[in-house]
């Protein structure tokens, strides 16, 4: 094999890519202010007044989040941050200009929602810096396996105290901070405890008892993980009527336990258990079954006497066609609610900026997975490993799920889109998301220390010590 091989570890010293690094978050920054510009000049024919605070303030938090990452993950992937910033200051362009649309931003619906935006945001970039500083070494989260599920399960557990919003318990509400989505930090607390469980549990979990029709079938005790991790899902499901949170809590362990075993196996049993599960609860819970019903016949007429809001996101999409309408330029706001800002907010993507707009978008997650995915196969560490790709399923299947419940591919699950629809939870959790991968990343790069020239050499160099 040649010594150019895909692998990142090297004594040599390999480039931190810092440089790199910098000149994309230039682009990273400049793009969004320009679409900012945009908006403004679109709808009022003028310079918008915040679009100078709105430059500075992003170029603040990359360019500080960029002197951090100099200091304390240098060889960490240089990809990663730009596309984050990129995303983040695109949905914020997003939010302000949906905040333009008077019949979406009344004060019963919450109002001006980009200025909390902004400062979740901030909020996140320094959750972002403190996991940078603090956590040197992501092996360390290792040691808290069994404690990080506890904590997983009280995340998920705490909205069934509080009452249900739009049909659903996902919100917990916190004196003074406001409402919160417990489920967000839960899939980052749950991807640690998965890596640290199959990490030791792999190789019994990869055993098989026979062969069945070209798979290998799991013995009957070793069923008992996804079994459990199965009913929880349900009762996540049942419970709180979080469709999203559910397939995500189930679908990141199936991803993960296939990673750890290379058995096909447990991808079938997880698609089967997924879809029965689904099919039993949409059929005795309304919530869950009437978006099942939105999603077979988005043309029925709704509550309102009008037609569904996937209805109205697919002539978003076809109103956009190749190239757009333009920024400002769309009728998003005949999606009506909150959700325009949320649930919907990739149907505005697809009006105002196209089908070429969307698959940019959309790109520029996958790219970010892709990152993630590679630091998974250079992480020296198995936990490392199993944890990265973790990390990057959970980011996979919520656009997966969010996209495909926008665009009618499956039901709507109510999760957000990350870094672009609006929620304080979802963007302080993936920027901590990002930075656990950036982390990962600048272990695996970091050049091994050079071995000692000789052993008297060596010997010599302990005595000194």
């Amino acid at each position: 094999m040649s010594s150019t091989s895909n692998t990142t570890v090297s004594t040599g010293g390999l480039p931190s890519r810092r440089n790199t690094e910098l000149a994309m978050l230039v682009f990273a920054v400049l793009l969004p202010v320009l679409a900012y510009l945009n908006v403004g000049l679109a709808r009022d024919g003028a310079v918008p007044a915040g679009a100078l605070g709105y430059g500075l303030g992003l170029g603040l938090l990359a360019g500080v989040a960029h002197l951090v990452m100099r200091r304390w993950a240098p060889y960490a992937d240089p990809l990663m941050l730009p596309i984050a910033t990129l995303l983040n200051g695109l949905g914020l362009v997003l939010i302000w200009r949906l905040d333009q649309e008077p019949s979406i931003t009344t004060p019963a619906l919450g109002g001006a929602m980009a200025p909390g935006q902004l400062m979740w945001s901030t909020v996140g970039v320094a959750l972002f810096l403190g996991v940078l500083i603090f956590l040197k070494d992501h092996r360390i989260l290792q040691r808290y396996t069994y404690i990080s599920m506890l904590v997983a399960l009280a995340l998920l557990i705490a909205p069934m105290f509080y009452p249900p919003v739009n049909g659903a318990r996902i919100w917990v509400t916190i004196p003074g901070v406001g409402s919160l989505q417990p489920g967000e930090f839960a899939k980052i607390v749950i991807a640690v405890f998965f890596a640290g469980y199959l990490m030791v549990k792999r190789d019994a979990l990869a055993l098989a008892s026979r062969r069945f029709m070209g798979l290998y079938l799991p013995r009957g005790r070793d069923l008992g993980p996804i079994l459990v991790i199965w009913g929880i899902s349900l009762l996540i499901l049942i419970f709180e009527t979080d469709l999203g949170m559910s397939l995500l809590f189930f679908g990141i362990f199936v991803v993960m336990l296939y990673v750890a075993t290379e058995r096909t196996s447990w991808i079938v049993f997880g698609l089967l258990l997924s879809a029965t599960g689904a099919v039993a609860v949409a059929s005795v819970n309304e919530h869950v079954g009437t978006r099942v019903g939105n999603w077979l016949d988005p043309l029925a007429l709704g509550a309102n006497g009008g037609v569904t809001e996937t209805a109205q996101a697919m002539y978003a999409f076809g109103s956009g066609g190749l190239l757009g309408a333009g920024l400002g330029q769309g009728y998003s706001r005949l999606i009506g609610g909150i959700a325009t800002k949320s649930d919907y907010i990739l149907a505005t993507v697809g009006e105002e900026l196209g089908l070429v707009g969307l698959m940019a978008v959309i790109l520029l997650y996958a790219l970010l997975i892709q990152r993630g995915l590679r630091t998974a196969l250079a992480a020296r560490d198995p936990f490392g490993k199993l944890l990265a790709v973790g990390l990057s399923g959970v980011f996979a299947i919520q656009v997966f799920v969010v996209a495909g419940g926008v665009t009618g591919l499956i039901p709507l699950t109510g999760m957000t889109m990350p870094f672009l629809a609006q929620g304080g939870s979802s963007v302080i959790a993936n920027w901590a998301l990002v930075a656990l991968l950036l982390r990962i990343s600048d272990t695996a790069r970091r050049p091994a220390p050079a071995p000692a020239s000789s052993p008297d050499a060596e010997q010599t160099q302990v005595v000194r010590a």
